[in-house]
């Protein structure tokens, strides 16, 4: 693994159990691209070395032989399996759970191969090469053990047209430190507004907050500290077949434990995603639209 250059880990063993299907792997750009090719030619116009898929072991043949050939020669690739026994410790996992544990706990699959700064990303969204540019920045020149980054949108960039999101507000300190990442879930547009519940209440998030679209900066040390933090989780959640170890509430830990700090990184950037089926023919038309106004190739690997 090439050190001098940060890897991009990207977290593509979800069930898309919302959109029905392994959007992971569908075309969508002009030349039958997935959406995170858009992500991986992004990283390496910004400058990154390596690229890391954590994938579920049963879809892997064909998850390689859609993404390997197009890849070939252009930057190095990795992969990883996260399975629901992967850091058990010896726990029994309930029967009836076929979910993954989430996205930490993906992340926590990477421990043994990770050995330099690195982004993590999400497969199944587009999140503009600005934030690429961003965090090759800040994995190039500022990051540290226990000094840490997140790409920070503006929640009005990030909604769906069709059905509610789930989102991380972020809230900083003056020195542009996140003090915490709050999970907002079913965050709706209305009226050319946002709103969530809390609680039993509806509130309004105005359309500037900042949120996590779980595009973070980290070094290995975050995963190691992880691990005794998902040894928690599971012994208070095992049962829960639903429970989730995310990225941005672990990060959330780190920062009020007084462990770690977390800098957020703004960008203008525009999110699309592919969170509901009727998403899709919405993101094809931006990769299109993009494609047409020459901002990527019309064949990314041509």
């Amino acid at each position: 693994m090439d050190t001098t250059k940060p890897s991009l880990v990207i977290l593509a063993a979800g069930m898309a159990s919302r959109y029905g299907g392994n959007k992971q792997i569908e075309s969508f750009g002009p030349s039958g691209e997935t959406i995170m090719e858009y992500s991986i030619y992004d990283a390496i116009k910004a400058g990154f070395g390596k690229v890391i898929f954590i994938i579920r072991e049963e879809f892997s043949v064909a998850f390689k032989e859609a993404i390997e050939p197009k890849l070939k020669d252009k930057i190095s690739t990795g992969y990883v399996y996260q399975s629901l026994e992967s850091f058990s410790g010896g726990r029994q996992i309930p029967a009836d759970r076929t979910k993954p544990f989430g996205t930490s706990h993906a992340l926590l699959c990477c421990k043994e191969i990770l050995d330099g700064p690195f982004a993590v990303i999400n497969a199944d969204d587009f999140y503009g090469f600005d934030a690429f540019k961003q965090a090759y920045n800040f994995l190039t020149t500022q990051i540290a053990v226990n000094k840490y980054a997140c790409i920070g949108y503006e929640l009005k960039n990030t909604l769906s047209d069709n059905g509610s999101v789930t989102r991380g507000e972020i809230n900083v300190n003056a020195q542009n430190e996140i003090v915490s990442i709050t999970e907002r879930k079913e965050i709706y547009k209305q009226d050319a507004k946002a709103f969530t519940k809390v609680d039993d209440s509806i509130i309004e998030l105005p359309l500037d907050t900042k949120v996590s679209m779980n595009f973070f900066c980290f070094t290995p040390e975050f995963v190691n500290w992880s691990e005794g933090e998902y040894y928690k989780f599971l012994d208070k959640n095992i049962t829960e077949l639903k429970a989730e170890f995310l990225i941005p509430e672990v990060a959330d830990i780190l920062i009020k434990s007084g462990e770690g700090v977390v800098k957020m990184i703004p960008t203008q950037a525009k999110w699309f995603g592919v969170t509901f089926k009727e998403d899709a023919p919405i993101v094809k038309a931006a990769l299109q639209k993009l494609a047409d106004e020459g901002v990527y190739p019309v064949n990314l690997w041509a």
